[in-house]
């Protein structure tokens, strides 16, 4: 069986949920958080390994919580996401005081990981269709032909809207199949009739909720890896000083290679409903549709058991 890995960002402070780290809170009927569930329908789709982008801070509480327990189902590995991971050359600025980004740490992961591998964010739900679609995608053969050929699971914006407050999602244009590029699209509202956005001015624009968006949930490659090492030292060399909070995102990465002509992405459409713990209030309707999931049989009353 071929090597395929889940990497799971886990290391954001999730300073809009409140006190307490996000990614650990409970949702299922036995206190399965919502990585028990991401990691379940990986390793049901064929994925072999769980790879944990993690704060070196949260490491303790974080292996108690989840590491330990799916150390004993699959093979685990650890990176950490540091401001001071940094390129040689280059010096962090005092006035920093987060991490660079989804891009940095997605290369953190770099040195435990050569096979092809999923990335998803820990808090949110992604369905059981992307995580075969994606699999699949990676273990099949692609073309030898200059180009990076890697893969975005692609969801109905009207599968993805919070009932709690607003959300920015990554709206994608697509040709035959392939992104072309990505609109990162701010305040995005559910409504009754759809979806829409609200500019600073006031204006409304209506949105169609059967758009897809990008999710953050990407099939890459290892060779992906040395282009996301160049283009962080690229990102870092190119900072100017008001600049300084500018993050390096593995979506923005994406688009400059996919504008450059040296990356190919295929999106592979579910029709899965995503949803994930943005604001506090989320994590009630979260707890329900998991309960609501068990109850139809989707997922066993105990994923351990």
């Amino acid at each position: 069986m071929k090597k395929t890995a889940l990497v799971i960002m886990a290391a954001g402070i999730g300073s809009r949920f409140g006190k307490g780290i996000k990614q650990l809170a409970p949702v299922g009927p036995n206190g399965e958080i919502i990585m028990d569930y991401s990691i379940h329908d990986a390793l049901e789709a064929g994925f072999n390994k769980v790879v944990f982008i993690i704060r070196k801070d949260i490491e303790e509480e974080f292996r108690q919580v989840i590491g330990d327990r799916i150390e004993k189902i699959t093979e685990v590995a650890y990176a950490f996401q540091s401001l001071e991971d940094i390129p040689d050359g280059f010096i962090r600025p005092e006035e920093r005081t987060k991490p660079w980004g989804t891009g940095q740490a997605v290369l953190a992961a770099k040195k435990v990981l050569d096979e092809p591998f999923a990335v998803i964010n820990a808090d949110d739900y992604y369905g059981k269709e992307a995580y075969v679609k994606v699999h699949d995608y990676l273990v099949s053969d692609q073309p030898s032909d200059g180009v990076l050929h890697i893969c975005m699971a692609g969801f109905r914006l009207g599968n993805t809207l919070s009932d709690n407050g607003s959300v920015t999602r990554g709206i994608c244009h697509i040709e035959e199949g392939v992104l072309t590029g990505v609109t990162e699209t701010h305040d995005i509202f559910k409504t009754a009739k759809g979806a829409e956005t609200r500019s600073e001015d006031g204006s409304v624009t209506e949105l169609d909720t059967d758009n897809l968006v990008s999710m953050n949930m990407w099939g890459l490659t290892p060779e992906f890896m040395d282009t996301l090492e160049k283009g962080f030292a690229d990102f870092l060399g190119s900072l100017n000083p008001g600049e300084l909070k500018k993050e390096y995102l593995l979506p923005e990465m994406i688009d400059r290679l996919i504008k450059a002509g040296t990356a190919r992405v295929d999106v592979l459409e579910t029709l899965d409903t995503w949803f994930g713990v943005t604001y506090a209030a989320d994590k009630e309707a979260v707890t329900e549709a998991f309960r609501d999931l068990v109850e139809k049989g989707v997922y066993p009353s105990n994923l351990y058991a």
